[in-house]
C-alpha cells in the first residue's frame, strides 16, 4: 500500500507544477480526488486488506488525500494571483492617452442649405411664414388658379387623404393664406417639404423640401422679379452668376418664367452635370396671376407681386458636383452624411 501511495504522490507532484492554468488545476483534481481517480480506488482496496493493516492503510490513504486537496488549493492561489495580475495588464488604462472624443452630431445637408437660403432671404427683407403639409384641394389647387382638370390634381401627381384633403404638392398653398391675412406690402418666404406622386429615381422622389418667395406691394414690377433673382443668387452663391430666363408656364403666375443659371461645374462650357448645355435649371418664377390675387382678397388693379420656388435637393446638388443621386439625401447612410461640414461651404 505505501509503494502505491508513494508513486500516485509522485505522480501528482509532477503534474501539480506543469498545471500553467485553474481550469487545468481543476481537471488535475478532478483526476485524482474523483470517483474514478487513484486515491478513491485505494479507499475502494481497503477491503481486501488484512484487519491488522486496515488502520494503517486507511491512514496512509487519508493523508494522501489530505496532500492532494491542500497542494491543489495552495496552487489554485498562486494560478489565480497570476491570473488576476495578468488580467489588470491587459485592461490597465493609459491615463496619459489622448481621449476619443464621441461622434458629434451635426445639421442634415438638406437642413444646412435650407437654412443657408433662408438666412440669404431674411438679410434681402423676408419674413418666414409656415403653413400644413396636409391641406384642402382650394388653397393647394383651386385658389392658385389650377383649373379642374389640370394634370397636377390627378391621383397618379398627388397623394389625395379624401377627396378634399391633400398632401401639399408646393409651398404655394401659404401664399393664399398669408394674403387672405395681412395686408400688403407683403415680403415673405416659405420653406417646407413638399409631396409628389412620382417614381422614385435618381432625380425624383416622393417628398423633398422646397422655399418659395412672395411679395406683394404697389408698382411692383417684373423687373424687379428680374434684380431680386440676380441679387439672391449673387448672395447665395457668394460670387457673380449668370443668370438665364426662359419663358414657361404655371397657373398661378402671369407671365412665368424658368430661371437657369450658369452650369458651376464646368462655367457654362458643358458637362455631365449641366446635360452639356452649359445651364443649369434652379427656379420657377413669375408675376402673381391676378385671379391668385382676388381669391386672396387683394386687388390686382392697385397691387401687383411676383413669386418664386426652388429646390432645396437641387441646389445642394449643384453645390456639392459629386452628388448626382438625390435618394442619398434620405438614406441616412452615416459614411455619406459625415462628408458634409456643420457649416455650408460654399465652392
Amino acid at each position: 500500500m505505501q509503494s502505491q501511495v508513494d508513486n500516485i504522490k509522485r505522480l501528482f507532484l509532477q503534474e501539480v507544477e506543469d498545471a500553467s492554468s485553474t481550469a487545468s488545476l481543476d481537471q488535475l483534481k478532478v483526476k485524482y480526488l474523483g470517483k474514478k481517480g487513484p486515491i478513491q480506488s485505494l479507499l475502494k482496496g481497503l477491503k481486501e486488506v488484512p484487519p491488522s493493516e486496515i488502520a494503517t492503510c486507511g491512514q496512509l490513504v487519508n493523508a494522501l488525500k489530505e496532500f492532494v486537496s491542500s497542494l491543489c488549493e495552495e496552487r489554485k492561489a498562486i494560478l489565480d494571483s497570476q491570473e488576476e495580475a495578468e488580467r489588470i495588464r491587459k485592461e490597465k488604462l493609459d491615463v496619459t492617452l489622448p481621449g476619443r472624443l464621441p461622434l458629434a452630431g451635426r445639421a442634415h445637408p438638406v437642413v444646412q442649405m435650407r437654412e443657408h437660403v433662408v438666412d440669404v432671404l431674411r438679410q434681402m427683407g423676408f419674413a418666414v411664414q409656415d403653413g400644413p403639409n396636409i391641406d384642402s384641394d382650394y388653397y393647394n389647387f383651386e385658389a392658385l388658379n389650377f383649373p379642374p382638370d389640370h394634370p397636377a390634381r390627378e391621383m397618379q401627381d398627388t397623394f389625395y387623404l379624401s377627396k378634399e384633403r391633400l398632401l401639399r404638392t408646393h409651398t404655394s398653398n401659404v401664399q393664399v393664406r398669408v394674403m387672405e391675412t395681412q395686408s400688403p406690402p407683403i415680403r415673405i418666404i416659405v420653406p417646407g417639404t413638399v409631396f409628389r406622386n412620382e417614381e422614385v429615381s435618381a432625380r425624383s422622389h416622393v417628398f423633398f423640401h422646397q422655399v418659395e418667395a412672395l411679395y406683394i406691394d404697389r408698382r411692383v414690377s417684373f423687373c424687379d422679379l428680374l434684380d431680386t433673382l440676380r441679387e439672391f443668387f449673387h448672395r447665395l452663391f457668394q460670387k457673380e452668376i449668370r443668370v438665364r430666363y426662359r419663358p414657361s408656364y404655371f397657373p398661378f403666375v402671369e407671365p412665368g418664367l424658368e430661371v437657369d443659371i450658369a452650369c458651376l461645374a464646368c462655367d457654362a462650357r458643358g458637362c455631365g452635370l449641366c446635360k452639356k448645355s452649359g445651364w443649369l435649371e434652379v427656379a420657377g418664377a413669375g408675376m402673381v396671376h391676378p385671379e391668385v390675387m382676388k381669391n386672396s382678397g387683394i386687388d390686382p388693379e392697385e397691387y401687383s407681386g411676383f413669386a418664386w420656388g426652388l429646390g432645396i435637393e437641387r441646389l445642394l446638388m449643384i453645390f456639392y458636383k459629386g452628388i448626382d443621386d438625390i435618394r442619398a439625401l434620405t438614406e441616412n447612410d452615416v459614411r455619406f452624411l459625415q462628408q458634409f461640414t456643420p457649416s455650408l461651404s460654399i465652392g
